[in-house]
């Protein structure tokens, strides 16, 4: 513990000695390290927050209608800092007295990119951030960039519609006219080839439709012949006349009038193709008996026994078949014309099949023409709507949520912790350099230091004599060495003063 304690006593004895080189280079650092900091140049902070949120009056899922999206750091900071929006900042701050041209609006422009910072701090919430020079025109350039973004997404968004509205009314002319042209060539093809033809649209699909007319005319040709066969067999089977009860053909009473009703109904029933299992049959003939045997038992209203009446089935049978055999031969003039048309169209096809290739083209050009013009429309409708919208709606909704700052000091440099830190550099500099004199120049501060560094005994050391005069001259000394280690420290308090007032000044 004694050795350390010697080390010490003799290090500290060494910087003594040597307190004047110690105290110059602490000066000599210090006055370069406070010149250097004080010429880094200052940057203030000037920040803002603003909400940024893309809206509509129209619902999204509307076609044409744009998705509702938030916007990105990588969006907003593309709009505020191109070339373009930059140069304007330029020109509509402070930064506009210290360019005379073009080279140096291009010079800001480049040094004034990295100094803006956009931050996302949640959805559709943004800090812009912009370092310069002065709080003044910190605060300066943030507010113009907010300024320039509102300006161009309230103007954007309408001269983009307006642009689009103008692109899509020339191509709508310019298909109207080849639209209006096609139909002139579809329609002298249609007279000078086809004008004779039946049916409408090109041979192929004149052809396919009465085939289609003639498949379904052939069926329902198939189902009358049926129907009217057999009618004409149940009319077959049918009397034409019955045989009365008793006296001379009469006037028929209630009972026999009801038996006609009934024999009518089955047979409409029968000619419907209803068997005789089916229940409305099975029904009628319940009802057939009861009334033939109340028909029998009921009185002739006048006239003798063993005269006959026509059968009122027979009848209904006869008109039945005529209304079939004339659905039957209406059906089939029908399927002759048909046939007649597809003959036509057949050798219209085989004899000249260039005019069916020809038509085929002409009607796909019109086709596709007709849907492009259609589309087309379509679109312009709709973007005619959504300009309508924005024009009544901003389309983007941009609020100020804090505007921009005025720094009261500046982010960088932190020059208080700069000139202290400068201050500790001098002094371990100089207490530095007097130690590393002191170990090149080595002394022996006491008999045990010698001994050693000797390697032989020493007998007894000296004490140093100081006479008034040489210790009137070391107060002296010690005074001046006080009084400059004392002026390091009074530099030191002045240049945190002005520190302070500058930065006062700059606020």
């Amino acid at each position: 513990m004694n050795g350390i304690y010697d080390e010490v006593r003799i290090a500290l004895h060494a910087i003594w000695t040597r307190r004047w080189l110690a105290l110059a280079v602490a000066w000599g650092v210090c006055v370069l390290g406070w010149l250097v900091v004080s010429q880094i140049p200052s940057r203030y902070d000037s920040t803002a927050r603003v909400f940024v949120q893309m809206q509509t009056i129209l619902p999204s899922g509307m076609d044409g209608v744009p998705q509702v999206a938030p916007m990105t750091v990588d969006t907003i900071r593309t709009t505020l800092i191109s070339a373009v929006n930059l140069e304007k900042v330029v020109r509509g701050t402070d930064l506009a007295n210290t360019v005379s041209s073009d080279r140096d609006v291009a010079d800001r422009v480049a040094a004034l990119a990295p100094n803006i910072k956009i931050v996302s701090q949640q959805d559709n919430l943004f800090q812009i951030t912009t370092s310069a020079a002065t709080p003044k025109l910190a605060r300066q350039i943030t507010q113009k960039l907010i300024d320039l973004f509102v300006e161009q997404n309230l103007a954007g968004d309408r001269s983009k519609t307006t642009q689009s509205l103008t692109f899509l009314d020339q191509q709508l002319a310019s298909r109207q006219k080849q639209l209006a042209d096609a139909e002139a060539k579809r329609a002298d093809f249609q007279n000078r080839y086809l004008g004779a033809l039946p049916g409408t649209g090109s041979v192929s699909d004149r052809i396919s439709a009465a085939r289609s007319q003639m498949s379904q005319v052939d069926g329902d040709l198939a189902a009358a012949q049926s129907s009217l066969a057999a009618v004409q067999g149940q009319m077959a089977g049918t009397p034409a006349t019955v045989a009365g009860t008793g006296g001379v053909a009469g006037a028929a009473g209630p009972a026999r009038a009801r038996l006609q009703a009934i024999q009518g109904q089955l047979a409409d029933a029968r000619a419907r193709g209803y068997t005789e299992n089916h229940p409305d049959v099975i029904a009628l003939k319940s009802q057939l008996a009861s009334a033939t045997a109340a028909a029998r038992s009921e009185p002739l209203a006048g006239g003798s026994a063993g005269g006959s009446a026509q059968n009122p089935l027979y009848a209904s049978l006869q008109s039945m078949v005529a209304d079939r055999t004339a659905t039957v031969a209406s059906l089939r003039m029908r399927r002759s014309q048909l046939q007649g048309d597809l003959d036509l169209l057949n050798s219209k096809l085989s004899g000249d099949p260039e005019v069916a290739a020809e038509q085929g083209s002409i009607d796909r050009d019109y086709h596709v023409l007709k849907d492009q013009y259609d589309a087309l429309l379509k679109q312009r409708e709709q973007t005619a709507i959504v300009g309508q919208a924005q024009s009544q709606s901003d389309h983007v909704k941009f609020s100020v949520i804090d505007p921009p700052t005025m720094p009261s000091k500046p982010s960088a440099p932190n020059r208080l912790l700069l000139l202290t830190g400068v201050l500790i550099a001098g002094l371990a500099a100089g207490i530095g350099a007097a130690f590393a004199m002191g170990q090149l120049r080595s002394t022996f501060a006491t008999t045990a230091r010698l001994e050693k560094a000797a390697g032989m005994p020493v007998i007894g050391s000296i004490g140093e004599v100081v006479t008034r005069v040489q210790s009137g001259q070391r107060r002296h000394k010690l005074k001046m060495f006080l009084g400059g280690t004392a002026a390091l420290g009074v530099a030191y308090v002045l240049l945190l003063g002005v520190e302070i007032l500058q930065r006062g000044l700059a606020a």
